[in-house]
């Protein structure tokens, strides 16, 4: 009914850019209210990045990427920039989305749907 689709991963040097996209599609695309991302290093445990209400609203960034990473919004189609990147950002990174409106912390719990992941790789 909801398929997850994310593209935009690579392979960039320490302070370098990248841009992740995450469009939605099926029957109940449309009524999704809130999307984010999630990332995963080997030998670490999932890590919830950023998310926002499809309207834009209540956006979260976990402290490590705050005033590098940008989420945003446009219909069915959610992006999340990443600039500054360091090696710590390497990861696959998924993103997600559920049918309920997303407030305060940000939990697995808020995500129904999930994407197949994105590789970033992010050399020193």
């Amino acid at each position: 009914q909801v398929q997850l689709v994310e593209s935009g991963g690579g392979s960039v040097q320490a302070g370098g850019s990248l841009r992740l996209s995450c469009t939605a599609s099926g029957s109940y695309a449309s009524v999704l209210r809130c999307m984010g991302w999630f990332r995963q290093a080997p030998g670490k445990e999932r890590e919830a990045v950023a998310r926002t209400n499809t309207d834009g609203r209540n956006i979260y960034y976990v402290d490590s990427v705050k005033g590098r990473f940008t989420i945003s919004q446009d219909n069915a189609k959610n992006t999340l920039q990443m600039d500054m990147l360091t090696p710590e950002d390497t990861a696959m990174y998924y993103c997600a989305a559920g049918y309920h409106i997303c407030a305060g912390p940000m939990s697995d719990r808020d995500f129904r749907f999930w994407g197949q992941g994105t590789q970033v790789t992010v050399s020193s």
